[in-house]
């Protein structure tokens, strides 16, 4: 289990790691059942290619269209038709060749799968209502 300091660490981490990779990805930041930081080509749910969902005891590097993309070293989890996920519980189980690959190719996939060009790049947009 993790302190909160430490999850944070890592998320602040894993987020600058999918930003490396795609420094114009859109962030949407969403709270539903977790805070999660949703990275797309565009402004739109849809063309996204990642996520990180923070949890109160861990955070997962999630990939939207995750059935869909080639993962030759099975670092995907998951059963749904299309989100998969890898479990992070430190910086080794994605700063590596193996998961930048994937990375980069769920890029390539939602860049090819996109329908309209977007609009904005490199923003952070929150879709996060409050409630009074």
């Amino acid at each position: 289990m993790f302190k909160e300091k430490d999850l944070i660490e890592l998320f602040i981490d894993l987020r600058s790691f999918v930003l490396d990779i795609y420094p114009d990805a859109n962030e949407l930041l969403y709270h539903t059942h977790a805070l999660t930081a949703v990275f797309s080509i565009s402004e739109k749910l849809g063309d996204a290619f990642c996520m990180l969902p923070i949890y109160k005891n861990h955070v997962n590097l999630g990939f939207n269209k995750g059935s869909l993309l080639n993962d030759p070293h099975e670092l995907l989890k998951g059963t749904g038709n299309l989100i998969r996920h890898i479990p992070v519980e430190n910086a080794s189980d994605y700063r590596n060749n193996r998961v930048e690959a994937l990375m980069r190719c769920a890029v390539e996939y939602a860049i090819a799968d996109m329908d309209n060009p977007p609009k904005s790049e490199g923003r952070t947009i929150s879709k996060i209502t409050v409630k009074s």
